[in-house]
């Protein structure tokens, strides 16, 4: 049974659009971004900042 804590705040993947295909996993409170999550953060396959999406 799900806890109350992992419904509102579920575990996202993060996956970099520069194609490397590296992913982030994080958590995310629904409450407060209901909509998909983007991100700018570091890929070290690229070596570059690139904008990460969350992925479902």
């Amino acid at each position: 049974m799900a806890t109350k804590a992992s419904q509102v705040r579920p575990v996202v993947k993060l996956r970099s659009t520069g194609g490397s295909g590296y992913v982030y996993v994080t958590r995310k409170n629904r409450r407060n971004d209901p909509d998909r999550l983007v991100l700018q953060k570091y890929d070290p396959v690229l070596r570059q900042h690139v904008e990460f999406r969350e992925e479902r």
